[in-house]
């Protein structure tokens, strides 16, 4: 059955609503990658010493898993004899497809192949359309008319995921094409199609917030790189679904992104590993 476009789609559930460095935000970024490394579920009393860590004060935990949990993106369960939180189905769908996103940013090279978007919908569905446009911006497509849409083929499963959830297939075609002819450059094409000022301000922000956090060459505990990596990681995760990864020709020069992309790689490598350690070692109920 597919959903209407006012139910809360599996394909598109996501959090762009919550604003990095919130506590709403912060504690999805924890659930996405650490609640679901030990097994997908965490006792709330183990869940709020793993916020304090990051500056959440317990209160502010637990009024957002009970907001989260309205949203679907978590379950009360019963497991050993002991109440816990679970990370739901849909929820486990959604970090997921962040996972592949987050990870491993994309890059287009040159001669790769683009998905071009092409929907006329009724006067009737035009809360459906706002929707369609505006989640089609959000995992990074670019606007070339309102009517038509495009964005680099990698992208093609997750379009046709958030076409499917809001139940608009029949007035959706797409198009997979190598060849784009446009006025003036690609590089002036790129600068409609996206608000490519938006993105790099986004990346530069990222590197101003961030790059102290890896400044400092010394060795630091588990419980330091949680402490480092989470902030970074829930501004980070934002990044790699607006800025789709344009090819370096169709970017202006000096672009941000390559370094902020360069910064997110090496804080995960010498930070992740540490740092779900130390989240296993709260959730097994021994603090380091």
């Amino acid at each position: 059955m597919t959903n209407s476009p006012t139910e809360p789609a599996s394909a598109i559930l996501d959090d762009f609503d919550s604003r990095p460095g919130s506590a709403t935000s912060l504690i999805r970024t924890v659930l996405g990658a650490y609640v679901r490394d030990f097994g997908g579920s965490v006792v709330i009393a183990d869940f709020v010493e793993l916020m304090r860590a990051v500056g959440v004060p317990p209160e502010s935990t637990r009024i957002a898993v009970t907001r989260l949990k309205k949203k679907g993106v978590l379950v009360p369960r019963v497991r050993d004899g002991r109440g816990v939180y679970e990370v739901t189905e849909q929820a486990e769908g959604m970090f997921a497809r962040g996972d592949r996103r987050i990870f491993t940013f994309r890059q287009m090279r040159e001669g790769d192949p683009w998905r071009l978007i092409s929907f006329t919908i009724p006067e009737s569905q035009r809360a459906a359309r706002y929707q369609l446009r505006r989640r089609l911006g959000w995992i990074g497509c670019g606007t070339v008319s309102p009517g038509l849409w495009i964005a680099p083929e990698y992208l093609a499963r997750e379009i046709a995921g958030v076409v499917d959830a809001l139940g608009l297939s029949e007035f959706v075609t797409t198009f997979l094409t190598t060849s784009l002819f446009v006025p003036g450059s690609m590089g002036d094409a790129a600068a409609r199609w996206w608000d490519l000022e938006a993105l790099a301000a986004r990346h530069r922000e990222f590197l101003e917030h961030h790059q102290w956090r890896l400044d400092a060459g010394e060795d630091v505990s588990p419980r330091e790189a949680f402490v480092r990596f989470v902030p970074l990681l829930d501004e980070w995760r934002i990044i790699p679904y607006v800025d789709p990864g344009l090819p370096t020709a169709m970017l202006p020069d000096n672009w941000p992104g390559s370094d902020s992309v360069r910064l997110f790689a090496s804080a995960r490598d010498r930070y992740l590993a540490p740092s779900r350690g130390w989240a296993r070692s709260i959730q097994g109920g021994v603090l380091t």
